[in-house]
């Protein structure tokens, strides 16, 4: 007599195109640009060059998400970017996104939004202090410097701000997505409020007839020794756009996927890069560049604001920033567990990741594993320090990405594509192209190089990690 198989739970299709949409949105959107636009304006010393960065990234970006719509709507399952290239490059190059994801990119990213969630807190709260009240310091050599292990109040609500939200994920994809929206609908509305408010009530005579004025371009003019500068500079600009791609990890959830992933990539990439360069010209019709390039601690965001209404400026953006930041941490919890469980299906994962929730569809144990990493991180006090290799991973896995596009084109013609890349081969190609200069400039650049061939080093480690799963596997 056979026994009968019990019936395998699957993921709850409950996300629609508008939730889909600001997934990628709230995703995109958390602190950085608050805060980045100071380093970026010191490293290229001019307005013109600050928007040319900001606007260079978001196009890149876009390109990104344009050549990305056909692969999302090829493969409309759990996984995004380790389908990809699992199925377009080799289940190699699935594994060592996925692992980088895990040990960097994704846990790093969601470390660095608590934190700065917590700090922010702290401007409404002084009782938050960033002081390690239980812990160590750990000396490496420079660049990476001396780092404060242990506990901290601020760390503390890090870690509770990651537990919460890891709950919410695990308890349904519809309560996660419902919250999602909303607040990506709060932050945006604060966002278009900050511009407007900018380029109206807060229009500075003298820092509009400076910044755009006789000095708003180089005074040598755009020659060719400016590349560099401005691919060195567009570290925080592309780490600010980042995590568009986050909603294809969670593809087997969308109602409409073939359709809907390619609309929300495209639309949402536009948004925020429309309202991050929109962003920065309300930033200079505020602020003289040197305002905005010396802010306190580099949050330009509450400078502006206090600019404009004083005091009760500190505490808008605070509060502005705590909404983004939580907003944006949910997006990338929600997504990131997808991958470890579409990893843990080709058992290059821990098995118990493999099974969903029974009674809440979702992936319960990749969550919880997920968030047990982060809150490492969080206490390792090395979120900073890892931020700044995140970048070079990030950008070498959508390069190599969009060329598994070309290789699916070639190896598996008749597969449907409900959706083609626009332009290809030439838009496609040209995402190549600039995402494979933007990672060699940041392996050249001084100022980038230690931290990207720890990038890349942290990559290759992977290799033997990932035949280390197979042979367990096997």
């Amino acid at each position: 007599m056979t026994t009968p198989l019990a019936p395998r739970t699957e993921f709850v299709r409950a996300i629609s195109r508008l939730d889909a949409t600001a997934l990628v949105v709230g995703s995109m959107i958390g602190s950085g640009i608050f805060i980045v636009s100071a380093d970026i304006l010191r490293q290229v010393q001019t307005p013109g060059l600050l928007l040319l960065v900001w606007g260079l990234s978001g196009i890149i970006t876009l390109l990104g998400a344009l050549t990305y719509g056909e692969l999302a709507a090829m493969y409309p399952k759990a996984g995004g970017n380790y389908v990809y290239l699992r199925e377009g490059i080799s289940p190699l190059f699935g594994y060592l996104y996925g692992w980088t994801l895990f040990v960097v990119i994704q846990t790093g990213t969601i470390a660095a939004v608590a934190v700065a969630f917590a700090r922010f807190t702290s401007v409404l709260v002084p009782a938050l202090s960033p002081d390690v009240f239980l812990g160590t310091t750990v000396h490496f050599p420079q660049p990476i410097g001396d780092i404060a292990v242990g506990l901290s109040p601020q760390r503390i609500l890090a870690i509770l701000s990651i537990v919460l939200l890891t709950w919410i994920n695990v308890r349904g994809v519809r309560t996660a997505a419902f919250i999602q929206t909303s607040l990506t609908v709060i932050k945006t509305a604060a966002r278009a409020g900050l511009i407007v408010l900018g380029i109206t009530i807060g229009r500075n005579a003298e820092a509009i007839a400076a910044n755009f004025g006789a000095g708003f371009w180089p005074a040598g003019g755009l020659t060719l020794a400016i590349i560099p500068v401005i691919g060195a500079a567009m570290v925080g600009s592309l780490f600010s756009m980042d995590a568009w791609n986050n909603v294809g990890f969670a593809s087997g959830e969308l109602k409409q996927p073939e359709k809907d992933l390619p609309f929300a990539m495209a639309t949402g990439v536009l948004t925020v890069t429309l309202l991050y360069v929109l962003a920065n010209v309300a930033y200079l019709h505020v602020l003289p560049a040197d305002a905005i390039a010396h802010a306190p601690q580099d949050r330009v965001g509450t400078a502006a604001l206090q600019a404009m209404f004083g005091a009760p400026g500190l505490y808008i953006m605070a509060v502005a920033i705590m909404i983004s930041t939580f907003g944006c941490n949910n997006g990338l919890i929600l997504s990131g567990a997808r991958v470890y469980y579409a990893m843990a299906q080709d058992n290059l994962f821990f098995k118990s990741a493999a099974v969903l929730h029974p009674q809440y569809k979702t992936p319960a144990v990749a969550l919880v594993w997920q968030a047990v990493w982060t809150c490492v991180l969080c206490l390792s006090g090395t979120y900073n320090q890892l931020l700044n290799f995140v970048i070079f991973a990030a950008v070498a896995f959508y390069m190599v990405s969009a060329i598994g596009l070309f290789a699916l084109r070639r190896k598996r013609p008749d597969l449907p594509r409900p959706v083609r890349a626009p332009g290809y081969p030439w838009l496609p190609a040209l995402y190549v192209v600039l995402t494979c200069l933007v990672a060699i400039n940041l392996l050249v650049q001084e100022a980038t190089q230690t931290y990207s061939f720890l990038g890349l080093a942290l990559v290759v480690l992977g290799v033997p990690v990932y035949y280390g799963w197979r042979r367990l596997a096997a």
